[in-house]
């Protein structure tokens, strides 16, 4: 799929955020609002989003605009990595989500795998960070990285949220069906690389 218009998207959006948030000229500041009614119109001929819902999304960001981060955490076990599903989509991912404020990554990976699948782990290597959209998820509406933690199981025991509906481990061969705006079959296997080769070093983007 061509994904420019998601990109144009983006640049006109982050263009209208910073302008919006520093620019002291009122008619400045008109366009800039101009300018991100524009984005959201590109979003809404593009998405399932009409246009207020694209313009709301769009709206909510304030200050200057950067990319989201989104921690995911490999847990380990007898060869095994820890998967949840998704209550919603009823596919699975990588424990994990949005890093919360005044968290370090590691704690937020950490309190995500506790909150989604029930076990206590801690974060032993940051294995990676990746541009989302450089990997093959489905395109979003704001730019991501995403960091991947390898993580030591120390306790607690399987158990759903009202996010997820599954908990379960997983061989390398023999991975369930994926929510791919999470996480891919590839970023999976390289986690299992890095638990078999704790000296890799960390990769990026």
């Amino acid at each position: 799929m061509n994904s420019k218009w998601l990109e144009w998207a983006q640049s006109l959006s982050a263009i209208a955020q910073n302008g919006l948030a520093y620019c002291k000229n009122p008619y400045d500041l008109l366009n800039y609002e101009r300018i991100q009614k524009i984005a959201a119109e590109i979003i809404a001929v593009h998405s399932d989003l009409d246009h207020s819902q694209a313009n709301e999304l769009l709206s909510l960001e304030k200050g200057y605009a950067t990319p989201k981060v989104d921690v995911r955490g490999a847990v380990f076990s007898d060869n095994q990595i820890l998967l949840v599903r998704e209550r919603r989509e009823k596919l699975w991912t990588l424990p994990g989500g949005w890093a919360d404020i005044n968290n370090s990554p590691a704690e937020s990976v950490e309190k995500e795998i506790r909150e989604e699948s029930g076990y206590e782990a801690r974060a032993i290597k940051l294995a990676a960070v990746y541009d989302r959209n450089k990997h093959s998820h489905p395109r979003y509406y704001f730019h991501l990285y995403k960091m991947f933690f390898v993580c030591e199981l120390t306790g607690g025991a399987s158990a759903t949220s009202i996010e997820t509906d599954g908990v379960d481990f997983f061989t390398e061969n023999n991975l369930p069906e994926l929510s791919l705006p999470r996480v891919t079959e590839s970023q999976i296997k390289r986690m299992f690389e890095h638990y078999r080769n704790p000296d890799l070093p960390t990769d990026f983007d």
